[in-house]
């Protein structure tokens, strides 16, 4: 069964005007792909693997194209789970709030998690090759501020940054949907701009 991971990164749930969005992709992929499995993964209910100076010692291990020792399998086994269970999904979607230009910490720390040799990338004489290959993903953004303009677009480092992480192991269909602005011009602007993003959304989702 072909599977999409929904990768919550925002703590507010029915307040977030992120997944105000994503609940309506949400529901116009199920009526396209009934037989797909959805799967939430929130991080802020996650508990996430800590990068202990013993797992970054296994990251240098495999950097260098070496298998992990047997005194570094145990304290990794649970990035390896975290990894597997990234790389089970077909399409990603990730529902995101901008912090402070930027995405949440609890992203970074997924990201830095999964974002690791051998098995998202890895070194050739060519140079990097990302591994993740053949899978589409989906982002969903809300921002205080509009950053689409040519006086703004230099202050949003969360789409390049995610672009730029993600095509680096492979993902290079990646689509974002970005609800701005939330804050900066008032609650009728906010209504508004969140209902053009679903209509985006949904449109989105019926051609995936």
């Amino acid at each position: 069964m072909k599977k999409l991971l929904h990768i919550i990164a925002t703590p507010r749930m029915d307040e977030s005007r992120t997944l105000k969005v994503a609940n309506l992709f949400l529901k116009a992929f199920k009526t396209k792909h009934p037989g797909w499995s959805i799967e939430d993964l929130n991080l802020y209910k996650e508990e996430l693997p800590e990068l202990t100076v013993k797992r970054i010692d296994g990251k240098y291990v495999l950097l260098v194209g070496k298998e992990l020792p047997e005194d570094l399998k145990e304290p990794w086994q649970d990035i390896i789970a975290t990894i597997e269970r990234f790389l089970s999904a077909d399409i990603y979607l990730i529902s995101t709030p901008m912090w402070n230009f930027n995405i949440p910490y609890r992203l970074k720390h997924y990201i830095d998690i999964i974002l690791q040799p051998k098995y998202l990338f890895q070194y050739t004489p060519q140079g990097p090759e990302g591994l993740v290959k053949n899978k589409k993903m989906v982002i969903i953004t809300s921002r205080g501020g509009d950053y689409s303009t040519a006086d703004t677009r230099g202050f949003d480092l969360q789409e390049p940054y995610l672009r730029t992480i993600f095509s680096f192991v492979g993902i290079t269909d990646i689509t974002f949907i970005n609800a701005q602005p939330m804050d900066a011009m008032g609650d009728e602007v906010q209504h508004q701009k969140i209902e053009e993003a679903q209509r985006v959304a949904q449109e989105v989702a019926e051609k995936l």
